[in-house]
């Protein structure tokens, strides 16, 4: 059998489904008219497994393994990197500071774009989403040690 991008990447997203499904066990799911706090962790997970298994099942039209670029790596590391960082100083920084500041290390350091634009951009998304959770789904978001 050879070993095609489709196997690897299927069965990471299978792995991931069932670990998202053992992590959210002590979650209650709830209804369907009123959901718990685990019902949205297993509903994505059933489709993480779900998809991932029709990514397995396709596997053989996509390219060996062996005959990927693998140009793109430092350009992901990167990305990786910074989505990990916001995520390990969320709860600590809240929501506003760190995903402007993951937005604009994304914008200039990985995709080289002007600094002041990006900033802007990076601005303005987190201020629309921050209102969106807090205004309109009244959905509370992890605030800084300065209060917002």
């Amino acid at each position: 059998m050879i070993l095609r991008a489709d196997h690897i990447a299927g069965g990471a997203f299978v792995i991931l489904g069932l670990a998202v499904f053992a992590l959210s066990g002590d979650l209650p799911t709830g209804q369907l008219s009123m959901p718990g706090s685990g019902f949205m962790p297993k509903l994505i997970a059933a489709l993480l497994i779900i998809l991932g298994a029709a990514l397995l099942l396709g596997a053989r039209e996509s390219h060996p393994v062996s005959r990927l670029d693998w140009s793109d790596v430092k350009h992901a590391l990167g990305v990786l990197l910074i989505a990990a960082a916001a995520t390990a100083l969320y709860t600590r920084f809240g929501f506003i500071i760190t995903m402007a500041a993951m937005m604009i290390a994304l914008l200039i350091l990985i995709e080289r774009r002007n600094p002041f634009r990006a900033v802007l951009y990076s601005l303005g998304v987190v201020a629309a989403t921050y209102g969106v959770f807090t205004y309109v789904l009244k959905s509370p978001l992890p605030t800084s040690p300065l209060g917002y």
